[in-house]
């Protein structure tokens, strides 16, 4: 045998369970297919925020949380109800253990800190807010664990081999035992930059023990459409990819070729609120807009989303809806004081304070002229159009459109009845209700949501428009796995030797989440399932 174990894929989940293997003393091979620069994959780009419960964070802000109270929020949300989801929903129950319980004591010891305000990323599905931003965002994820590869790299446990794309798995007697692939050509490509492809030699590689962790679909378009669920319409014309070209699922197919089993293919998260990159790193690069409540939503042709559908409020809600319109887009509208107060950037690019652990830059965002890293966006983003007042904004967005969609007078309408009601303690507008009630969080109240005022108010303009694109991102659906991340085969069986993890794993059991993703849970998936998988193969390995 060449090592104890191999880990294929080395994203958060691969260097999670390589971290556990070789702390367990094993020998571990560690394949990527991208060059060094991409180490840790897609959670670097992240906003790095984690999922967790009854947190000292949560408990400082007053909120009340619970390992029961969020168990029932998750099965309610997830909307489990297949034979499948079987296995997802114990690993439901387990990730709910893991976040109310040592999750956040294990991440501390490594050096993890938080933002202390915790937010809602989405409020859908969430009784309390419960997204934690890393310090330091996504890099700030990855750092304890890649400090740990290459603490077990200088020792000689574990071997990292960049630009080795595996094709296939070894399956001897019925056990997985080994992975055979391609080298590919070495490539100065930058973090997620598509990097060549040339194939300059091939290899075979030993080991007990294999460990799938190689991230989901969501770069290959195809397969996304291909995989589309019926019960969200038609997918768009165009999309943007959230994640660079090299997530393919080219590992699922490899898997399911040795007889592990791929199940809720249809489940998946892709957003509704895209903008396009201006200085896009991969192919149709979009970045996700975080937005508060206040913004009115429009479909491609100017009608407002229906209630509950607010910005902020439910993802994949509003994604049926636009999906269904018509129009691969959807608009945003407010006043330059929401733009620069609600709107916020996903990623750790996109947030340099935070991502560089910088106070000063993190306090300069809460001061009155502050030029915030979402309006410096707009001023370079193609999907964003400013005016002075509403006749000029329907007009550039109808432009911007190709098409006059966009009725100003209709517009208009709408914004002034909002208005109306903007100083009312008890509105009856169902989107303004819900302002309301989210500026009783104290979070929320001092860096999120805006104090409501009139749209149409002078001092509040000049108005904004942003263009919105399906955003593809996660995987929900996956290979089916027990509670120790064996993958399961046809017949229910684990697969002797081999384990999944991560995205692949539908963050474990083929899709923990079920049809909807509790924000802040794809990280922690990663972390979490790469730790049982890691702990497991250390267990067969021994």
């Amino acid at each position: 045998m060449d090592a104890d174990a191999i880990v294929v894929g080395a994203g958060l989940a691969g260097l999670v369970a390589t971290a556990e293997l070789a702390a367990a003393k094993k020998r571990v091979i560690l394949l990527e297919q991208e060059p060094e620069a991409s180490l840790g994959g897609q959670a670097f780009w992240s906003f790095g925020g984690l999922f967790m419960v009854d947190t000292p964070e949560q408990r400082r802000l007053g909120v009340r949380d619970s390992r029961d109270l969020t168990l029932r929020d998750w099965l309610a949300y997830a909307g489990f109800d297949r034979d499948e989801d079987a296995w997802p929903r114990k690993w439901a129950e387990a990730y709910v253990d893991f976040a109310a319980g040592e999750m956040r004591s294990w991440l501390h010891r490594l050096g993890m800190r938080w933002f202390p305000l915790v937010q809602w990323a989405e409020r859908a599905g969430n009784t309390v807010p419960r997204f934690h931003i890393t310090w330091g965002t996504g890099p700030g994820v990855i750092a304890p664990f890649v400090r740990s590869l290459r603490r077990f790299e200088a020792s000689g446990a574990v071997s990292v081999q960049h630009r080795h794309r595996v094709t296939s798995l070894i399956v001897t007697a019925g056990t997985v035992d080994g992975v055979v692939g391609e080298i590919l050509a070495p490539s100065s490509a930058a973090r997620g930059e598509k990097s060549a492809r040339e194939v300059i030699g091939e290899f075979r590689l030993r080991a007990p023990a294999v460990v799938v962790t190689s991230g989901g679909i969501g770069g290959d378009h195809d397969l996304v459409r291909r995989y589309w669920p019926e019960r969200l319409g038609t997918p768009p014309a165009k999309m943007l990819s959230g994640v660079p070209d090299h997530v393919d699922g080219r590992m699922l197919e490899v898997a399911r070729s040795a007889g592990a089993r791929f199940i809720n293919a249809d489940r998946m998260w892709n957003y509704p609120e895209g903008v396009e990159n201006y200085a896009p790193i991969w192919s149709r690069h979009g970045i996700r807009i975080l937005p508060g409540p206040t913004p009115l939503w429009l479909d491609g042709r100017g009608g407002r989303l229906p209630a509950p559908i607010f910005p902020g409020f439910d993802a994949l809600a509003a994604l049926e809806y636009i999906a269904r319109s018509g129009h691969d887009h959807s608009w945003f509208v407010m006043d330059s004081k929401v733009f620069g107060r609600e709107l916020a950037l996903s990623g750790s690019e996109q947030n340099p304070d935070l991502t560089g652990k910088s106070v000063l830059g993190v306090v300069r965002r809460a001061m009155p002229r502050a030029v915030k890293p979402v309006e410096r966006f707009g001023e370079r983003g193609r999907d964003f159009v400013f005016a002075p007042n509403i006749r000029e904004l329907a007009a550039k967005m109808n432009g911007l459109a190709g098409a006059d969609e966009i009725d100003a007078a209709a517009l208009e309408r709408e914004i002034a009845a909002l208005d109306e009601q903007a100083a009312s303690s008890a509105p009856s507008d169902a989107q303004l209700a819900a302002i309301r009630e989210a500026r009783r969080y104290l979070s929320d109240r001092l860096i999120r949501v805006a104090r409501p005022h009139r749209m149409l108010d002078p001092k509040a303009g000049p108005l904004v428009a942003v263009r919105l694109w399906i955003l593809t991102r996660k995987t929900l659906g996956g290979l089916e796995t027990d509670l120790e991340g064996r993958a399961l085969g046809g017949d229910g069986r684990p697969i002797p030797g081999l384990f999944a993890a991560g995205e692949v794993a539908g963050f474990g059991g083929g899709g923990v989440h079920g049809y909807r993703s509790l924000e802040g849970t794809f990280l922690g998936g990663c972390i979490f399932s790469g730790r049982v998988a890691g702990r497991a193969a250390a267990s067969l390995a021994a």
